[in-house]
């Protein structure tokens, strides 16, 4: 399909995943409204993509939301294409996670990708069209040690998405559920660690991932397509995302990650 004219609205765009597919999406002639927390990140982002629309707010915050809902509405007329994209990661053992952390990822990652689907699931069924990308990890397909609350958040992400591609077949909406493995981005080093504090570095894993501009394209290209599930990785993640048709082989496997020191090299 094409994107020319379109309106895009992703959430979580002022950097990796979010800002490469705004940029992405420019180039295919889509219009994009940019949100997060950063208005001069998102400013930044903006350079590159063309007529954009920036709606700075916090994704928790449901006035903010419901402000930037009516802006966002008004600006071309409504919004073709959504993205909830938002979202922060975590490394701690549950052992020593202490459980706001975990509140808070629910109410980020969770909750307020939902009550952001949910502001526009109304409009997009009243025109007959649109399309609703949620970012969930391939952590969203099998638990990964050291990730207890992001595995939950994204595991209930997906199964919101699942149930509401149902409901929606019959009004023209079509919703797309994305499983990225390890891309390139600050993810790890902004995740929370056990005390609910940014861990402020990265992992060799994350940093020898898939190019967050690569990942954007073929994110979009399999949305073009019309793919429901798009799985993004490569090398064992991508294994893992596959093998869950046949889980006791995969939980095996994970559990062979901790036995040979995987939480001990995270928390090095």
């Amino acid at each position: 399909m094409s994107f020319t004219e379109k309106v895009v609205w992703i959430t979580g765009a002022s950097s990796g995943i979010g800002a490469a597919m705004a940029r992405d999406w420019a180039a295919r002639g889509a219009h994009l409204i940019l949100s997060g927390r950063d208005q001069g990140r998102l400013a930044e982002v903006a350079k590159d993509c063309g007529e954009t629309l920036i709606l700075p707010f916090d994704v928790r915050d449901d006035a903010a939301l419901a402000n930037a809902n009516a802006k966002a509405l008004a600006w071309k007329g409504g919004v073709d294409i959504a993205v909830a994209n938002a979202g922060v990661s975590q490394r701690s053992r549950a052992l020593k996670t202490d459980m706001q952390v975990y509140r808070d990822i629910i109410a980020i990652d969770l909750t307020a990708q939902i009550a952001f689907s949910q502001s526009l699931i109304g409009h997009m069924a009243e025109r007959g069209s649109g399309k609703l990308l949620f970012i969930s990890s391939i952590a969203g397909k099998v638990g990964v040690p050291m990730r207890t609350g992001y595995s939950a958040v994204k595991f209930g992400l997906a199964g919101y998405a699942d149930a509401l591609r149902a409901e929606l077949s019959v009004n023209g909406v079509d919703v797309h559920v994305i499983y990225p493995g390890s891309v390139a981005t600050d993810v790890a080093k902004n995740a929370f660690t056990a005390d609910g504090e940014k861990r402020g570095r990265s992992d060799s894993i994350i940093d020898n991932g898939i190019p967050a501009d690569e990942a954007a394209k073929t994110m979009i290209d399999a949305v073009a397509a019309g793919t429901r599930e798009i799985i993004v990785a490569r090398g064992a993640e991508e294994q893992m995302g596959e093998m869950c048709r046949t889980p006791e082989a995969l939980l095996d496997q994970v559990a062979a990650m901790v036995a040979d020191g995987y939480m001990d090299k995270m928390e090095a």
